[in-house]
């Protein structure tokens, strides 16, 4: 792994304009689809009914959509649950309202035309107050965490560095919501948990990036800002792409075959990932540049009469250059 380190030379300070006009144009794309399309949210945040029944045998999902749909139903979602003959319906609230303590009897009535052996297991009901609360609850958790990590990052490293992972995160998760309502992915508390975890793998990768930044800042008395950010990257880049990659296959193993009830879930964390990753290497250490983040804002305060450490003690790639 050193060795890749220390032979990798990418200019990616050099790159940092086209990686801002990524950056807005998929912030754009998602502020776009956020105002036109909107976020297609679950029953925890809408309120209404989840059912969930067992069949003897593993049916079509399309006979059980088939047999809701000959009822009159709309809107609603059919998904596995555990095994191929778990099954989890979701009513909108406004069913609920019209059929009251009779919706699940109506519904089984319905699903009972797929197989007469149909068992009720569990019903339910979420109110749309509820799912309000659940909403703001679920908002201000995300902005509770993003205050939370402004002051940790500010008291452990530098104002300038603070607000770069904050923008870094915000540019996160306003792009992950954005693809989530440009394909329809349905917005429950999963995905809540799933965007805090974004946020914490994000953040990780930029304080790692930020720690060797601030290390090369003060052992190198040569190089300029964007070249020591450069160092800083490269010198992190193999281990910040082999944890990208292994976190990857887990959630592709997750998506494709964890079952419908975590596929938004592990979609959101896909999403989260790629573009955590690249904005721990472009838009947070661009962002503290932006803000003129130099050696003197790192350099530790040199006691009158302390000794120096003398640079042939130092690791060779701490040596001054």
């Amino acid at each position: 792994m050193d060795i890749i380190r220390t032979n990798t030379r990418i200019d990616f300070m050099g790159r940092r304009k086209l990686g801002l006009i990524l950056s807005a144009i998929l912030i754009l794309l998602s502020l776009g689809s956020l105002m036109t399309r909107g976020l297609n949210f679950g029953l925890d945040f809408t309120g209404g009914t989840l059912i969930e029944i067992a069949y003897p045998e593993a049916p079509e999902l399309t006979d059980v959509r088939g047999a809701l749909d000959a009822a009159g139903y709309d809107n609603f979602t059919v998904q596995t649950f555990g095994t191929a003959r778990d099954i989890v319906v979701r009513l909108p609230a406004e069913v609920a309202a019209e059929e009251g303590a009779d919706v699940s009897t109506a519904a089984l009535e319905a699903l009972e035309t797929v197989d007469a052996g149909v068992e009720l297991r569990r019903v339910e009901f979420v109110g749309p107050q509820i799912g309000q609360e659940l909403a703001n609850q679920g908002g201000l958790a995300l902005l509770y965490a993003l205050a939370g990590i402004l002051l940790y990052v500010s008291f452990r490293f530098q104002w300038r560095f603070a607000v770069g992972a904050v923008a870094a995160l915000v540019h996160d998760v306003l792009i992950v919501t954005g693809m989530i309502s440009l394909f329809k992915v349905s917005f429950d508390l999963t995905v809540v948990a799933a965007l805090l975890a974004v946020i914490g793998y994000s953040l990780n990768d930029t304080i790692v990036v930020y720690d060797r930044l601030r290390e090369n800042f003060r052992v190198k008395r040569k190089g300029t800002a964007e070249e020591l950010a450069n160092l800083s990257i490269n010198q992190m880049l193999s281990r910040t792409v082999m944890t990208s990659l292994t976190t990857l296959l887990v959630l592709l193993a997750l998506f494709y075959f964890g079952g419908e009830i975590i596929h938004a879930f592990a979609y959101t964390l896909i999403i989260g990932v790629i573009i955590g990753t690249y904005s721990s290497i472009f838009v947070a250490s661009t962002a503290a540049l932006m803000l003129g983040v130099s050696k003197q804002d790192l350099m530790p305060v040199v006691k009158e009469g302390a000794d120096q450490p003398d640079q042939e003690d130092l690791p060779a790639r701490f040596r001054n250059t």
